[in-house]
């Protein structure tokens, strides 16, 4: 229990830091400490679900070195394995086992197994991104689309709609005119602003640049990140998002896409 408590513990002061050069420069010694933990309790799920947030946190923002971010995210996504194939018998295989089985297994979850499916959908989203120069990579894009349709089909709203966020940006990849459904993509978007009641900024930044570049809507676009940039990035989980978020919104409307 007092493992499980650090580890939480770990987990908030990262996602509550509104400084990200404490966290860039501060991160890797929880890393470590986590790393440890887990080597003595290599099967405990709670420790294994918190390392694989931890490190797809720290990896999907804070890093610039591509090959860093390919090992950190495999660390991520392998904890995350590790963290489901405890909790629901017969996924120690997700990422291999023929589709049908995969999404016949994953149909038989329940709520209590959302945390689990919700942290391996994300560790291995932010896997594929580090990996994009990869196919075999990228052919792994539906398992995730996958996980999280079913993440949402249990509870539209868990993660504070962060899971309709993901799905928002696999569904916004393809214009219309190239078989795609941004429309699609657009509720999930709406859903995941909705979920949060407008406090997770990175929704709404995803929001700009998926789906309102794609379709070159410029009105939303500058309204989105304006409203982005006038929001207070203090929200609890969500704070060091929130703060990177802003960072991206003055980018993105400083970078003359339109």
């Amino acid at each position: 229990m007092a493992n499980h408590q650090l580890a939480r513990s770990l987990g908030g002061a990262i996602l509550n830091q509104d400084d990200p050069e404490t966290v860039r420069s501060g991160a890797p010694a929880y890393l470590l400490l986590i790393d440890g933990m887990i080597a003595d309790r290599p099967d405990d799920a709670t420790l294994l679900l918190a390392g694989a947030r931890l490190y797809a946190a720290y990896a999907n923002g804070l890093v610039d070195d591509p090959d860093r971010r390919k090992l950190l995210t495999t660390k991520s996504k392998d904890y995350a394995a590790r963290a489901l194939c405890g909790k629901i018998a017969g996924m120690c295989a997700a990422a291999q086992m023929p589709f049908e089985q995969f999404a016949a297994k994953l149909g038989t979850t329940t709520p209590f197994d959302l945390e689990a499916i919700y942290t391996l959908a994300v560790s291995w989203a932010v896997w594929i991104q580090a990996h994009s120069d990869d196919w075999n990579a990228l052919a792994d894009l539906g398992r995730v689309e996958y996980l999280l349709q079913r993440i949402i089909d249990l509870q539209p709203d868990y993660a504070r709609g962060r899971a309709q966020l993901y799905l928002g940006i696999i569904r916004t990849q393809l214009p219309a005119a190239m078989g795609g459904d941004p429309e699609r993509g657009r509720r999930h978007f709406e859903r995941a602003v909705e979920f949060s009641n407008s406090r997770d900024l990175m929704a709404k930044v995803e929001f700009a640049r998926s789906y309102a570049r794609l379709v070159y809507d410029k009105v939303l676009h500058d309204r989105l990140l304006h409203e982005v940039i006038a929001a207070d990035p203090r929200e609890p989980d969500l704070t060091l998002s929130n703060t990177l978020a802003q960072r991206l919104a003055h980018s993105m409307l400083q970078d003359d896409y339109f």
